[in-house]
């Protein structure tokens, strides 16, 4: 049986996040887990705040305070050494009693992921007003007119011809092609 690695969250004591990754990560190396726990992540976005002066500073903060997200494959060892890490108060999607976590759908991760820049962000080079194809979904082969780009969501809103009227539908990237 071949298990898939998948995103998982670790809840630690708040304030705890960067000391649960540190000893994580050398617990994985030191008890050789790297082939079933590869990555530790805490994620954090830039954020600008103005001071009283005026001034504009940038400012680090974590997205999820109190939570770790771990990237493995969960079997009896990669759980034990994940939970039994200084600082981890467990899973979360883990109802206790010796269950086992819950995985992050694809469909929560990935926002993260691009957020935090450990995935590529395609960039659309397709401006309002101009025409495309919608290539998947229920609207698939529709030529319609971009509306509205939103490059945070990865969504366009393209208008399309139905029932003689121009309607917008909200799609991802990878659902339309330039003509």
């Amino acid at each position: 049986m071949i298990l898939e690695r998948r995103w998982y969250i670790v809840q630690t004591y708040s304030g705890y996040e960067n000391s649960v990754k540190i000893a994580l990560e050398r617990r994985i190396e030191s008890m050789q887990m790297e082939e079933f726990i590869y990555q530790v992540m805490i994620p954090e976005e830039i954020r600008q705040e103005r001071k009283a002066d005026g001034t504009i500073k940038e400012k680090l903060v974590k997205i999820f305070p109190g939570y770790v997200f771990v990237e493995m494959v969960v079997n009896d060892d990669s759980w034990f050494i994940v939970r039994n890490t200084p600082g981890v108060t467990g899973f979360l999607g883990s109802s206790g009693g010796g269950t086992k976590p819950v995985p992050l759908p694809p469909d929560e991760i990935i926002p993260i992921l691009k957020k935090c820049g450990l995935m590529e962000v395609p960039k659309l080079d397709i401006e309002t007003g101009e025409k495309v194809r919608v290539i998947g979904g229920a609207f698939r082969d529709q030529i319609g007119t971009v509306d509205a780009i939103d490059q945070e969501k990865q969504e366009v809103t393209v208008l399309v011809d139905m029932f003689g009227r121009q309607t917008p539908v909200e799609l991802s990237f990878e659902d339309i092609e330039k003509l």
